[in-house]
């Protein structure tokens, strides 16, 4: 079963996700230009959530070895036999050019490794009792560790891909999927010309200091699908951690945006619409913008772009059949998912004003036996990501 979620979400003048050039992220569909937030700087940004972090198992990190060594006592040398045991595991550390003229070592492999604080600990303790026990054995001990303590909830739903080159069957499925998110209307990037003022002026009374910055404000439609038995899989059985990382990740798309230059423009937006589904087959509903959103008909921005997407699951729903069960909330029931074409008629009757309900409503339906206190008890460490 897959669990489809559809988010409408207007954000404020806002530079949340930029390029290279320091300009909002752009592309263009259905021949315009759109906004456009991608979906690696989505998941970041919800993965290191207050909601989501207890759930947070996994480290994504250059400095293993700094972070096994640092839990057991030991000085340099522990450090460098650490970084050797890695090489071994094909994860060869990366020296700067000064570090290799003083032939010193470095905490940092070449390769980013994605492992859990579950494996971490138990190949600092495998290397403070390593005793008699040769570099080769403790790679291997490693490398099975890394390989198999997976069953963390963010690993889980973004999956790994691990290629050292001599570790095997190092790779997790992910059981999401996640979209870029597009401006549902035609959105140009706008130029912020900006001044910052001398304090105590001299002789020159102007700016002290004189730049430009781009952003843009869009309504955006954002599609995540979660696979629930992939997930359950990949936690190795553990239904309640399952559901609690369901609930997690639904609270953290609602409640984080992208930290983006945010203290310069504080857009902090909620969504105003989200549309949960339970499906056999993975289906967005970007199409449903297409044609861009505009304000012809009288709604404002985000009405009509609900309208729009309520009207396309209507059209597919006739075209393709029903999905299991679908979810709708709004904050205090504000916008309907009435389809655009005949206003009166609702597309789902499970409609929630709180997130908290739909939160629940949407864990008990995935499995009735779920006791909802145990899977909002089950965590998996109580140490929060860095």
């Amino acid at each position: 079963m897959l669990i489809d979620m559809h988010v409408i979400q207007n954000h404020s003048p806002a530079n949340l996700n930029r390029d290279d050039l320091g300009a909002p992220k752009t592309c263009y569909f259905g021949g315009v230009l759109r906004s456009r937030i991608s979906s690696q700087c989505i998941k970041r940004s919800i993965r290191m959530s207050e909601q989501f972090r207890v759930l947070c198992g996994g480290v994504r990190t250059r400095q293993l070895a700094k972070l096994i060594t640092d839990r057991i006592e030991g000085g340099p040398e522990v450090q460098k036999r650490a970084e050797k045991i890695l090489e071994i595991c094909g994860l060869k550390p990366k020296k700067s050019k000064k570090e290799e003229s003083e032939q010193s070592g470095s905490e940092r492999s070449k390769m980013l490794v994605y492992t859990s604080r579950d494996a971490i600990e138990e190949m600092a303790r495998l290397l403070q009792a390593s005793t008699g026990k040769s570099d080769d054995k403790l790679a291997e001990e490693f490398g099975k560790l890394i390989a198999t303590r997976t069953a963390v909830p963010d690993m889980a739903l973004s999956g790994r891909m691990l290629e050292t080159g001599v570790l095997k069957d190092t790779t997790v499925e992910a059981a999401l999927q996640v979209a870029h998110a597009i401006s549902t209307h035609e959105a140009r990037p706008e130029v912020d010309y900006y001044v910052a003022a001398d304090d105590i002026p001299g002789d020159d009374a102007g700016a002290g200091y004189v730049d430009e910055a781009m952003f843009a404000s869009a309504c955006f439609y954002k599609y995540f699908s979660i696979h629930w038995e992939m997930l359950v899989e990949n936690l190795q059985g553990y239904l309640e951690l399952a559901a609690h990382t369901v609930g997690a990740f639904i609270r953290g798309a609602a409640l984080t945006n992208p930290t983006g230059k945010q203290n310069s423009f504080a857009a902090h937006n909620p969504p105003d619409g989200m549309l949960i589904e339970f499906k056999d087959t993975p289906i967005s509903y970007a199409n449903a913008f297409a044609k861009p959103v505009s304000l012809d008909g009288g709604r404002d921005m985000i009405s009509q772009s609900i309208a729009q997407l309520s009207q396309y699951a209507y059209d597919l729903e006739a075209g393709y059949g029903p999905p299991r069960e679908r979810f709708w909330f709004s904050p205090n029931e504000r916008y309907s998912l009435n389809v655009e074409k005949d206003t009166e008629r609702s597309l789902t009757p499970n409609s929630y004003k709180s997130l908290d309900a739909l939160i629940e409503a949407v864990i008990k339906g995935i499995d009735p036996k779920l006791d909802w206190q145990q899977v909002q008890q089950a965590v998996v460490c109580s140490e929060v990501a860095p």
